[in-house]
C-alpha cells in the first residue's frame, strides 16, 4: 500500500493565512471563556454564524452548559464541562485550545464587538451562498420548471437580504464598491438565435399578433440584429404601415443596421420562413432573457461580496438594486404567462432609532393641539 504523503515544510506557505473574522471568532470565543456573565451581552449570532466546526461547537457549549456564580470569573470545573459538551460536536476541540483563545483575547468587555464583526461575516456567507444557487439555478438544464425554480431562488434570497437589512440598515447613498463581476463562460445561442429567427419571421408573416406580445423587449434578443428587426417590426405596426419581409428589410436599412455588412439578401431569407405562433417564440425568448437576467444578478452580487471591503449595509443596497432587475422582468413574465402568484410578504421598512416616544408625550401633544 503506497504511504501518505507527507506534507513538506514548504507547502506550508501554500496554505491561506486565516482571515480577519477567525481572529474575531477567537475573541470573541475567548471573551466568553474569561467571562461567560457576558454571552447576555451578544446578541445576533448562533452556532452557525461561525466559520469553523470547532468555534461552532465551543458556542453551542458556552450557550448550553449553565455559567458559574455571576460573582465568580470562569472557572476549570465549568471549563471543563464546557470542553465536554464541545467534544460532543468536534472532537477536536482541546484544553490547550480553550486557554489559546482566553490567551488572545484582547478585551474581554468588547464581546459585543466582537459579536458584530462575526454577524457581519455570516451575513456576508448567507448572501454569497444564495447567490450562488440563484447563478447554478439558472444555468440548470435539467429542471423541469427552470423559470418558477429561479424566481424561487431569488425570493429565497431576497428573503436573506431582507433578514440581514433588519440588523444592518442601509444607510442613504452608502453603495456597494462597482466590481465587475468575472466573464460568465459564453453560453452556446445557436438554439436561441434560431428560435429569434422563428419569431421574426412569424411576427413579420402575422404583424396583427405584435400586440400581444407587447410584454417583449428588444433587450431580450442575444443578437443586436434581431434586436433591431424586432423594433422595426414594432415601429411599422405602430406606424399601421405595411409589414413583410421587404419593408422591415427598408426599415433596418433606414436603421442602420446593415451597416456592420449584413447581407440583404440574407435578412429576407430569415424573414420569409414562419413556423407556429409569435406568442410561443415570444415566450421562448422571454424564459432564456429571464434565466440570463438571474444569472447576471447572481454574478453581480456574488462581486459586492468577494470585495471583503464591503459592508453587510453596502452588501444590502447592492443585493437590492440588483434584484429589482429580476423584479422587472418577473412582471413581464407574469403578462406574457397569465400567471400572478401570490406576493411574498415583505417586513418593514427599516428606519433608523429615533427619540422614544410616550404616553405623556402625545398627551401633552394633544391638548397642546386643542387649545
Amino acid at each position: 500500500m503506497p504511504s501518505s504523503p507527507e506534507l513538506d515544510e514548504n507547502d506550508l506557505d501554500t496554505i491561506p493565512p486565516p482571515q480577519p473574522v477567525f481572529h474575531a471568532e477567537q475573541a470573541l470565543l475567548g471573551a466568553l471563556l474569561l467571562d461567560p456573565h457576558r454571552l447576555g451581552d451578544v446578541t445576533g449570532i448562533s452556532a452557525d454564524s461561525f466559520s469553523t466546526a470547532a468555534h461552532a461547537a465551543l458556542f453551542a457549549a458556552i450557550s448550553t452548559v449553565p455559567p458559574p456564580d455571576p460573582a465568580e470569573h470562569a472557572n476549570t470545573t465549568w471549563l471543563n464541562k464546557v470542553l465536554a459538551k464541545g467534544r460532543e460536536q468536534n472532537r477536536g476541540l482541546t484544553v490547550s485550545y480553550l486557554h489559546d483563545l482566553i490567551q488572545v483575547c484582547p478585551w474581554s468587555r468588547h464581546a459585543p464587538a466582537y459579536a458584530r464583526m462575526v454577524e457581519a461575516e455570516h451575513a456576508r456567507r448567507r448572501i454569497r451562498a444564495g447567490a450562488e444557487q440563484l447563478v447554478q439555478s439558472a444555468h440548470d438544464v435539467s429542471l423541469p420548471h427552470p423559470v418558477q425554480t429561479v424566481l424561487d431562488e431569488a425570493d429565497a434570497l431576497a428573503m436573506v437580504v431582507d433578514d440581514i437589512a433588519a440588523r444592518f440598515p442601509p444607510r442613504a447613498g452608502v453603495l456597494p464598491r462597482t466590481a465587475a463581476p468575472p466573464p460568465a463562460i459564453a453560453p452556446d445561442h445557436t438554439e436561441a438565435v434560431q428560435e429569434e429567427q422563428l419569431l421574426l419571421a412569424t411576427a413579420t408573416a402575422h404583424p396583427a399578433d405584435m400586440e400581444s406580445v407587447q410584454w417583449l423587449f428588444p433587450d431580450d434578443f442575444t443578437l443586436p440584429l434581431h434586436a433591431g428587426l424586432w423594433q422595426c417590426l414594432a415601429t411599422l405596426t405602430r406606424r399601421r404601415e405595411p409589414a413583410d419581409p421587404v419593408t422591415v428589410l427598408w426599415e433596418a436599412q433606414q436603421r442602420g443596421l446593415l451597416d456592420d455588412g449584413s447581407d440583404p439578401g440574407e435578412v429576407l431569407r430569415l424573414l420569409a420562413e414562419p413556423v407556429g405562433s409569435v406568442e410561443h417564440w415570444g415566450q421562448r425568448a422571454l424564459q432564456r432573457s429571464l434565466l440570463a437576467t438571474a444569472d447576471n444578478t447572481g454574478r453581480r452580487i456574488e462581486a459586492y461580496v468577494r470585495d471583503l471591503a464591503n459592508t453587510p449595509f453596502q452588501l444590502v443596497v447592492g443585493a437590492r438594486r440588483s434584484l429589482a432587475d429580476i423584479s422587472s422582468i418577473r412582471t413581464r413574465w407574469q403578462r406574457a404567462t397569465g400567471t400572478v402568484p401570490p406576493q411574498r410578504p415583505r417586513p418593514a421598512h427599516t428606519t433608523r432609532a429615533g427619540p422614544p416616544t410616550t404616553t405623556a408625550a402625545h398627551t401633552a401633544r394633544s391638548v397642546r393641539a386643542t387649545r
